[in-house]
């Protein structure tokens, strides 16, 4: 088999295997009663993409895993922990300003889990974070560990933008089994929609610039249990998808910030040589 028929039936395998065994889990779930809200109902589905990823990359291409990024590398990569753990607590403030400048008033953190004072929450959940890391690293491998190196190769915007495309249309069948319930599904899609891409770009820098997957991970369970939590806290009297603007806007400057920057092109080595995800991506090209 040639390398672009290779390469295109890994993508269309991992597209398969990671929609198929999620969306047969999230309606599975649904139809036999459980709550798509429970942790433990979601887990088996949301580990459907690193699955997919490691059954084309093992079986189908036999590319291996070279250019997966699951080195932790802490040492070269702190600054971008550091921004994966905090910066979900960051942009709830900036979150909370948005809301406050159009008028909502924000209700009091204090108080609202088992009678915790709002910064006792904050840290409570910053501890937790990197806790639950490993569950959405189960995403991660799946979304910026493989699919994003393969689409539009040498296109880091493009990749990442289809990237973030395709994790949205990944979540859709939530918007119909309990778990988010948006007044106009199609509205609230197409907001949903607009903040994974803007989530992707950030997630797909952290990636890029510390040539690691967990730094992406860590950030995307600071996204759900910090950022969608606290800031579900302190809307409590706005609906599902203005909840999902505001959260958007601040959201949405990084990332542009991010793609006016040039961030997305991976870094080169102190040597000068591309790193293990632009080698990767040079020679397991479609064409």
């Amino acid at each position: 088999m040639t390398l672009l028929k290779t390469r295109a039936s890994g993508l269309l395998v991992f597209l398969g295997l990671a929609f198929g065994f999620a969306w047969l889990g999230m309606v599975g779930a649904w139809a036999l009663g459980y709550s798509l809200v429970n942790p433990l109902v979601q887990l088996p589905f949301a580990f459907a993409p690193a699955l997919a990823a490691f059954v084309v990359r093992r079986w189908v291409t036999g590319e291996g895993f070279a250019d997966a990024g699951l080195r932790l590398r802490l040492r070269e990569a702190w600054p971008q922990y550091l921004m994966a753990w905090l910066g979900p607590a960051a942009l709830v403030a900036a979150t909370a300003a948005v809301a406050a400048l159009f008028g909502v008033r924000l209700a009091p953190l204090d108080g609202q889990i088992a009678g915790l004072p709002g910064w006792a929450l904050v840290a409570v959940l910053l501890l937790v974070v990197p806790l639950l890391t490993p569950i959405y690293w189960g995403e991660e491998f799946g979304w910026t560990g493989y699919l994003r190196q393969r689409v539009f190769v040498g296109r880091p915007v493009a990749a990442t933008l289809a990237t973030g495309l395709i994790w949205a249309v990944w979540h859709y069948p939530l918007a119909f089994v309990g778990y988010i319930e948006f007044d106009n599904v199609v509205v609230g899609l197409a907001v949903w929609t607009v903040s994974f891409v803007c989530q992707e770009i950030v997630l797909s820098w952290l990636r890029v610039r510390s040539d690691s997957v967990w730094t992406a991970s860590l950030a995307h369970a600071g996204n759900n249990m910090v950022l969608a939590l606290l800031v579900g806290f302190l809307l409590v009297d706005v609906d599902v998808t203005m909840v999902t603007v505001y959260i958007t806007i601040p959201v949405a400057g990084l990332a542009a910030w991010v793609l006016a920057t040039g961030r997305l092109a991976p870094l080169p080595d102190v040597d000068g040589r591309v790193n293990a995800e632009e080698l990767a991506a040079s020679t397991s090209s479609l064409g």
